[in-house]
């Protein structure tokens, strides 16, 4: 036996033995997995037949015992509850109690004990009415518990126990004793609703082996903006779970739904600016979430509907057991939710981890700091456009100059195209220009840094201002609402693509964009190469095109800041042209280094390996084939 064949023979034994451990490990989980599963099953398992042992202890107790059939022979023959309170509870109508602050009003209902609308004070929908983040009778909120008979709490009428200003108590009493409490307060100058259900004298209406309510969530939420594509494509329902960075999210314009079995601290149900959040400071045991969008053409005006069935664990046998929690109504402002400090703003979206710190850091604190002065937000975006740029100058000036003196020697890079014609000498060609750059004192890559430099911002900015709510119903010029899209024509129809109008604001930011890529294009070498003219082709023309259709029916606060930014960095590249760099310096510096062995930098001679590498294997290539 050789050597080969000897280590041939040991590497199979070894990756038959990883693929046997891995498969073992694989298996470990599984098992594992399906055990927790199936102990969670005998669990629930276990609940509900309790439960229905319970109940038919008491039916049998109450078909044995004379006073309780007594009672029963009393009652009218339709009745739903054996608890003459809840089933009284059960038939009378309801009225709506609302408490107010500076902030918002909240409406509750008898009827369930919940909440009935939220209208906020400082706000208007895009048509000038008063902005409700769920208007009259378009949520229900309902508790299921058993207590000796399976209750929903959204079909009983709460008595009112007290009530003022900024609280109110209702309670749902039992026949038996005891009673369930529904306790609302808010306090002043906030956005958040305190809420405690309470479970008072019913330790012997529970059963002892009844661990946890059911919470049912539903909400429809209206349309508020103007467009909208932009309001459903930022509206969504958000579930956290205690130590992540962040919530997770579902939705964004689509009908989606999800069980989750882990804890959850808090979920929200977010329009593009406004959201209802519901936290529960002893978390949400497992949770059923779901999300449906209305069409556009929808008759009501109605955005998406959203449902959340939560399950919340408590411990029974208590003679008072309150369990709290809190419901946030408001404005999706960023300060507003960080001051609550459960990571609400998570929620807002404001790009990813290196894009996020800028926009929390950098562009938020500006524009506070401007908004302070100037009332005017279009003025603000061009300051902060100007400021942005200003910070930015010094890492930009070495590649502006860079493109610049690229295009003073470009007739030198047309007589090299010339000696070198064809395409067996594009190797000699690159070498030459590499030479040409070094004696120039030129970065061949110095050109692609601005646009390295700006992605992180422009992507912040195409993040922060469809969400910013600052800038929601702000005018400036044409545009009434720099949230949401500016329009100069109106069809009346929806066109693919492009909508329903046109946008002034998008046109010019893509004309300006045009120009960009056109100045910084003409300084590139390569003019005869197919692959520059396609992607000079991408550039110049698809790419404004693109970037016309997205930002269409985007905010026009959004297409003004690229187009002010597009304006700006052409002012900065014909400054640095016409003063920083001189072409007749240039073309002397090349004629004193003609003829002289320049140095090779490091990327210019792994350049130089790949290439005779390339060559090397096409020659091998053209060699093969030339054989068959």
């Amino acid at each position: 036996m050789d050597k080969n064949t000897l280590i041939g023979i040991v590497l199979m034994g070894l990756l038959l033995f990883g693929f046997t451990f891995y498969q073992n490990k694989q298996y470990q989980k599984q098992a594992a997995y399906q055990a927790q599963l199936d102990s969670i099953a005998a669990v629930e398992q276990f609940r509900a037949d309790s439960i229905a042992a319970v109940e038919a202890a008491v039916r049998d107790s109450i078909q044995s015992d004379p006073a309780f059939q007594a009672a029963g022979a009393a009652q009218s023959a339709e009745a739903i509850y054996k608890d003459t309170l809840l089933e009284a509870a059960h038939s009378q109508d309801g009225s709506i109690i609302t408490l107010a602050n500076d902030k918002f009003e909240v409406a509750f209902a008898t009827k369930g004990a919940q909440p009935y609308s939220v209208k906020l004070k400082d706000y208007k929908t895009y048509g000038g009415e008063d902005l409700y983040i769920f208007k009259p009778g378009m949520s229900q909120m309902g508790i299921q518990i058993y207590a000796g008979e399976m209750v929903n709490t959204s079909d009983f009428n709460f008595a009112v126990h007290s009530q003022s200003d900024t609280s109110l108590v209702m309670r749902l009493p039992f026949a038996g004793g005891g009673y369930i409490e529904q306790r609302y307060s808010i306090r002043e100058g906030e956005y958040m609703v305190d809420n405690a259900i309470s479970f008072v004298g019913m330790e012997n209406i529970i059963p002892k082996n009844v661990f946890s309510m059911d919470i049912d969530y539903t909400m429809t939420i209206p349309r508020m903006e103007k467009g909208f594509k932009n309001e459903s494509q930022y509206s969504k329902l958000n579930y956290y779970f205690s130590g992540e960075k962040k919530p997770s999210d579902m939705g964004r314009s689509r009908s989606s739904s999800k069980r989750v079995d882990n804890r959850v601290a808090w979920f929200a149900f977010q329009q593009q600016f406004f959201s209802a959040i519901f936290r529960a400071p002893k978390e949400y045991s497992s949770a059923d979430f779901d999300i449906k969008f209305f069409p556009e053409d929808d008759p009501e005006h109605n955005l998406m509907t959203c449902q959340a069935k939560v399950r919340t664990d408590f411990q029974p046998g208590q003679h008072e057991l309150s369990i709290p929690f809190q419901f946030y109504f408001g404005p999706n402002h960023y300060k507003t939710l960080k001051s609550y400090d459960q990571k609400f703003e998570r929620m807002i979206p404001l790009g990813g981890s290196v894009v996020g710190i800028f926009t929390k850091y950098v562009i938020i604190p500006t524009f506070d700091l401007l908004r302070r002065y100037i009332s005017n937000f279009g003025i603000i975006i061009l300051i902060m456009t100007i400021l942005i740029k200003i910070v930015v100058f010094p890492f930009a000036f070495k590649s502006y100059s860079s493109s610049a003196k690229m295009q003073a020697i470009k007739p030198e890079i047309d007589k090299l195209n010339a000696k070198y014609p064809k395409q067996e000498d594009a190797m000699k060609k690159q070498q030459a220009q590499m030479d040409l750059y070094k004696r120039a004192g030129i970065s061949p890559m110095g050109g692609c840094l601005p646009m390295l430099l700006q992605f992180p911002i422009l992507w912040a900015m195409f993040r922060f201002f469809p969400a910013s709510i600052e800038l929601r119903q702000q005018p400036f010029l044409w545009a009434e609402d720099l949230s949401a899209y500016d329009s100069i024509i109106n069809f009346g129809t929806r066109v693919p693509l492009l909508g329903d109008h046109i946008s002034l604001f998008a046109l010019l930011m893509a004309v300006s964009m045009f120009f960009y890529s056109k100045i910084t294009t003409a300084s590139q070498p390569g003019s005869d190469d197919p692959q520059m003219a396609s992607m000079r082709f991408m550039s110049v023309w698809m790419m404004p095109i693109m970037m016309y259709f997205i930002c269409n029916s985007l905010s026009s606060g959004l297409s003004y800041y690229y187009l002010l930014s597009n304006i700006i960095t052409m002012i900065e590249t014909w400054v640095i042209k016409k003063w920083f760099v001189h072409p007749e310096e240039i073309q002397a510096k090349l004629k004193a280094s003609e003829g002289k062995k320049q140095p090779k930098s490091k990327w210019q001679q792994r350049l130089e390996e790949a290439q005779r590498m390339q060559a090397q294997m096409q020659k091998e290539q053209a060699r093969k084939n030339g054989k068959r």
